[in-house]
């Protein structure tokens, strides 16, 4: 069984067991009972009863109750390692950790953090623990619990690449390195903490940038090469490297942040992540480490990408207007498209990469919600994005949230709030996809990342638009 099978099975589970869309007028609790809860947290459960408070819809406050601890009330694991906090946070129904999801998952809770204790040791040791695996191998996005077992993922066991002890899966993805990268500095934002960041902590750094020059690939393939036998062509990376390309200071990438394969190996939403999170680390470097080398290193690596953005990263759609890439190969190839994981096109602004008023993003945004990009879908209950990883007529309630969260009217936001609510096929939960047409088709009934998500754009809304999450939708 590969990963898609192994997905599509719990799909079908959970779509055989969803009740209709709306769910019974109790509203029912869908957390675990406190006793099985994996992680407790003070700070959250008072800012839940904050923000529930004001929430005027039934069915928006019984989900946001359900979402925004799932990452706590389910995945994570807290132990010790060398008498330091260690957090394995792992993405819901597979149980490994991601560099990406892991990051985005506890990002609801960072603002809470400098006056909650529990949630700085959950962040010491989910950093920490990102940084080991790091070190293990960089170009891993997923990793085991154990940092001395082989991977039990059913779908990775035959991948012709290297291997380590403690990796679940080996795609080179720019955006596993550019997560942890973001939690550090939003990590230091929050509470000013500079325990974290430790030797440890900066040789991961370090490693994580030696990494992405490797992988501009000046001097030749570079050391990543990944094969897997599988029927999709997504699964897989041509000839090991990817299609070809032409060295141009880009950051090539094996995979996109839905774990397909790129087309063209200079995926730009990720290059454009790359210069942020590379910004934000050498932020981190000097105010908390005072590694003023580190610092200048990735400061230095972010402008040479981002000059080879400005060259190589635009294109122009059939009716002329010029738009971000969503994948070149710099010898002048270009794709249009967007996936819902971010990061992508569509999540540009919300990533802090462009400015949302910025005229090239806001035509780009645009084209994606239209008919340019083929994985836009719009059916019976609703529109959005989906990608190749779910299929045609999926989309993923992702795009939706990150579009909320990036929008500047109420008429938008409110748009995506409703589809939001009434696409959780009864469960009271965030899933990967739903079926355009009919909501009770889904995908991944148990992804924390997407629950954590929703739970960050309904606290963001009650702070900068109390009376639009107040108002019945």
């Amino acid at each position: 069984m590969n990963r898609r099978d192994f997905l599509a099975a719990t799909a079908a589970t959970a779509a055989a067991a969803a009740t209709p869309t709306r769910a019974a007028p109790a509203f029912p609790s869908q957390r675990p009972a406190p006793k099985d809860r994996r992680f407790a947290s003070p700070a959250v459960e008072r800012e839940m009863a904050r923000v529930t408070a004001r929430i005027g819809d039934d069915k928006l406050r019984w989900m946001f109750g359900n979402c925004y601890p799932n990452t706590l009330d389910t995945t994570v694991a807290m132990s010790t390692i060398d008498g330091r906090p260690d957090a394995f946070v792992i993405t819901g129904d597979i149980k490994a950790l991601w560099l990406r999801d892991s990051s985005a998952q506890v990002k609801p809770y960072l603002h809470l953090a400098r006056n909650a204790p529990e949630l700085r040791r959950l962040f010491h040791g989910l950093i920490a623990r990102q940084s080991r695996c790091i070190l293990i191998d960089p170009y891993a996005n997923a990793f085991m619990a154990d940092p001395t077992a082989k991977s039990d993922l059913e779908w990775s066991q035959a991948d012709e690449t290297v291997m380590k002890t403690g990796i679940a899966e080996r795609k080179w993805e720019i955006d596993s390195l550019c997560y942890p990268m973001r939690l550090a500095h939003g990590y230091w934002r929050a509470t000013g903490d500079a325990a974290p960041f430790d030797a440890t902590w900066a040789e991961a750094a370090r490693a994580s940038i030696r990494t992405f020059r490797e992988q501009q690939r000046k001097d030749g393939p570079g050391p990543y090469s990944f094969r897997r036998s599988a029927p999709q062509p997504t699964e897989t990376l041509l000839w090991g490297h990817g299609a070809p390309t032409r060295p141009v200071g880009l950051i090539h990438s094996g995979f996109r942040p839905s774990d397909d394969a790129c087309q063209y190996p200079f995926l730009i939403p990720s290059n454009l992540f790359a210069v942020t999170a590379l910004r934000e680390l050498a932020t981190v470097a000097g105010e908390a480490c005072n590694d003023a080398a580190l610092a200048q290193d990735a400061t230095a690596l972010a402008a040479e990408v981002q000059a080879a953005l400005l060259l190589h990263g635009t294109m122009r759609l059939r009716d002329g207007s010029e738009v971000w890439a969503y994948e070149v190969d710099g010898f002048g190839n270009a794709i249009f498209m967007d996936d819902a994981n971010v990061p992508s096109l569509s999540g540009l602004a919300y990533l802090g990469c462009v400015d949302s008023a910025d005229p090239l993003w806001r035509r780009t945004q645009a084209a994606c919600w239209s008919a340019a990009n083929p994985w836009f879908f719009r059916g019976k209950a609703g529109s959005g994005i989906g990608g190749p990883h779910v299929g045609r007529g999926q989309i993923s309630p992702m795009s939706l949230i990150v579009r909320a969260l990036s929008a500047g009217d109420d008429d938008t936001i409110r748009t995506a709030l409703r589809t939001i609510r009434d696409t959780d096929g009864g469960t009271g939960f965030i899933h990967e996809s739903f079926d355009q047409d009919d909501p009770s088709k889904f995908t991944r009934a148990w992804f924390a990342w997407a629950n954590g998500l929703f739970g960050e754009l309904v606290v963001h809304l009650a702070a900068t638009r109390p009376a639009l999450l107040k108002a019945p939708l």
